[in-house]
């Protein structure tokens, strides 16, 4: 097994501060590891080594035949090889995801925007469109200030399915810690939650 984590928040976790969206990943990764002390770990944090945006610069270059670019372009579009390199060597992927203004962060979208890339993460066919990253068991762990579960408010939780689904990864389980910014209970209860949210959903791993 290859675990690959995916640390979206635009703040770190460290000294027992900071993401809780992190700091949950963390927590599942560690009991993924413990039950399978032989995974190989990748760890991917977008708030310590931020991706750049899909620019015009960026879509130049991808656009660009590999033997035509100019060193900048090659140096631009290697920086997102790196990032498909590591999901497609993945069998699972814990995802961090703090909800920002009803959407996942920039840094989660700068992220998906690299991994995108047709013909090499998804293809068009006769049929329709084929996601290329196939077998791949998906957690995300979202984090949310109020509560939005099953709500018209959650746009993450379809965009998540919608656009990992597009590119194969269609076991993607979901874990929520919600109301985190309405008072110290609230979030203690959010947090608390979540746990037990990912002690059962590989609880059910081990038994299955």
């Amino acid at each position: 097994m290859n675990i690959l984590q995916v640390n979206s928040s635009a703040r770190p976790y460290a000294n027992g501060a900071g993401s809780i969206s992190t700091r949950l990943a963390d927590e599942l990764v560690q009991q993924l590891r413990a039950a399978n002390p032989e995974a190989g770990f990748t760890l991917r944090d977008l708030a310590a080594q931020p991706h750049p945006v899909l620019d015009e610069a960026t879509l130049g270059a991808l656009f660009t035949p590999a033997d035509a670019r100019t060193p900048e372009q090659a140096a631009r579009v290697a920086l997102d090889d790196a990032l498909i390199a590591e999901i497609q060597a993945a069998d699972v992927i814990v995802l961090g995801v703090p909800m920002y203004n009803f959407g996942v962060s920039a840094q989660m979208k700068n992220w998906i925007d690299a991994i995108a890339r047709a013909r090499v993460t998804f293809q068009y066919t006769a049929s329709g469109p084929e996601g290329l990253l196939k077998n791949k068991t998906v957690y995300a762990v979202l984090t949310r200030g109020g509560i939005h579960r099953d709500q018209p408010s959650d746009t993450v939780v379809p965009y998540l399915r919608t656009v990992l689904g597009f590119l194969g990864m269609t076991d993607v389980r979901f874990v929520y810690a919600e109301g985190l910014a309405m008072g110290p209970e609230a979030e203690a209860a959010g947090i608390a939650a979540a746990q037990a949210q990912i002690a059962e959903l590989l609880q059910a791993v081990e038994t299955a």
